[in-house]
């Protein structure tokens, strides 16, 4: 089948979401939605990083952002299914703009290294440091962050296991295009800011 020149857009090149977390000033753990992340490869040489670490794209000016600049640490917390309609709620909803944006609250952990706030739904939880931020233009700012820890489900980790069904049991989400969720085997998962209405 031949292909046709189209507007330049990211549709059909799936991102798995996730949401970061964050204190605020008064301790209150922040979390906010977002997908443009992915991982790099640093050495001291290169901002102090020492391997494998990630980088994550935040567009415009939002809370989650402001706190990562203050504290330098945030955690980010694979979305799966069941944590869906929570997630769908956080990016949906304006942290600058809701003082009660925490109304709804997964099941906090302290982070085992960093004093961030993470998700005992979510399987996988890393703990970032930033060690430099690059701005972009419209407010879009790369933080290059270190993993400074990781948890992960301990079913997870059984290499007994195949990884194909462990990544199975995982049920990830990922934002598959045209403003929809989409399911790691291809399910429709809804429109966004549709399945906040479940909670």
């Amino acid at each position: 089948m031949s292909k046709v020149q189209v507007k330049n857009w990211n549709d059909f090149c799936p991102q798995q979401l996730f949401l970061y977390g964050t204190y605020k000033e008064d301790g209150t753990p922040n979390f906010g939605l977002f997908c443009w992340f992915s991982y790099i490869w640093t050495t001291e040489d290169e901002y102090g990083g020492d391997g494998l670490g990630v980088m994550a794209c935040i567009g415009g000016e939002k809370l989650t952002k402001d706190l990562i600049r203050k504290t330098g640490v945030f955690s980010a917390n694979l979305v799966t299914e069941e944590i869906l309609p929570l997630a769908d709620y956080y990016g949906s909803v304006e942290g600058r703009k809701s003082d009660d944006k925490m109304r709804f609250r997964p099941t906090i952990e302290k982070g085992v290294i960093l004093d961030v706030p993470t998700i005992a739904e979510s399987p996988v939880s890393m703990e970032l440091q930033v060690i430099k931020e690059i701005h972009l233009g419209n407010g879009d700012d790369v933080f290059l962050c270190k993993i400074k820890g990781e948890t992960m489900r301990e079913d997870l980790t059984n290499k007994d296991i195949p990884f194909i069904e462990r990544y199975k049991s995982v049920k990830q989400v990922l934002a598959g295009g045209e403003q929809r969720y989409v399911s790691a085997d291809g399910r429709d998962l809804g429109a966004w800011g549709e399945p906040k209405k479940s909670l």
